[in-house]
């Protein structure tokens, strides 16, 4: 009895932590059909917020700004943070393994401290140099700096996870560089690297603070939109984006997760075979 009790009370605490964390989305998206202009009253089923979203050009704009961001930043993360996480893998052991600490500092730092420090940095070069003035190119570069520590630390707990006689194996079967790069380490490193460039992109989407800071006024994103619509109230045509918004998080997930599904599928049925 105490142990069907405590189960019990377990699932219930689940249910409730899952109603908690999941009822304001569901009002979000509830509101986002409404046929009027209110988010307390619903007043039936419309489309027509999201019709006249999709005739702002504000908003398609600032949705492409977005999109832009937050592909080409994590792109160049994973490839700065993978080769980062490898280097601080091969010399762990070395006079240059304190160097990893440094890497936690950007993913510590309070979001605001972070974005003055970016526009304090790209102001001083522009006036010096007449580079780097606000807009979406710097936009990438401070995306990238916050997007690298988390890529780094993931690649790097996934080296340090395998056998190190993997490595001493390469060597004994005359492997070069290029050939353990292709045929051990991109394999070995698929969901590491999946996963962060998967972080990478959410945080470069989900990000307010940052962007705000190194924003131009030709690069708007989807979160500053929402800031500066927020300010004259919610109505649900911010409803809708933010809807638009959690349905295309749900969507990676998903194939996120029939990715791996799929990949561990494919061994466990490689190794049935082999059985």
């Amino acid at each position: 009895m105490r142990r069907g009790g405590l189960e019990y009370a377990l699932r219930a605490f689940w249910i409730v932590l899952l109603v908690f964390l999941y009822a304001p989305l569901a009002v979000v998206v509830f509101f986002s059909f409404n046929s009027i202009n209110s988010s307390a009253r619903f007043a039936g089923f419309s489309l027509q917020w999201y019709e006249r979203l999709f005739r702002n050009e504000a908003i398609i704009s600032a949705l492409t700004n977005t999109v832009v961001l937050a592909t080409v930043s994590t792109l160049i993360a994973v490839i700065i943070g993978g080769l980062l996480g490898y280097g601080f893998y091969r010399y762990r052991l070395g006079r240059l393994s304190w160097l990893v600490w440094l890497i936690y500092l950007p993913v510590i730092m309070p979001d605001i401290v972070f974005g003055i420090a970016e526009m304090t940095f790209f102001v001083a070069i522009n006036e010096r140099l007449g580079i780097l003035s606000p807009g979406l190119g710097t936009m990438v570069i401070a995306h990238v700096t916050f997007q690298v520590p988390f890529v780094a630390l993931l690649v790097n707990a996934r080296l340090l996870s395998l056998d190190p006689q993997l490595f001493e194996a390469c060597h004994d079967l005359y492997a070069g560089p290029w050939q353990r790069a292709r045929f051990f380490l991109l394999p070995v490193l698929r969901p590491a690297i999946l996963s962060s460039f998967l972080l990478a992109l959410t945080l470069s989407i989900d990000d307010f603070v940052i962007s705000f800071f190194t924003a131009g006024p030709q690069s708007t994103t989807l979160p500053i939109y929402i800031w500066s619509a927020i300010k004259k109230g919610v109505t649900p045509e911010v409803n809708a984006i933010a809807t638009l918004m959690i349905g295309s998080v749900f969507v990676v997930a998903l194939f996120s997760l029939l990715a791996q599904q799929g990949s561990s599928g494919g061994k466990q049925s490689k190794g049935g075979t082999k059985a």
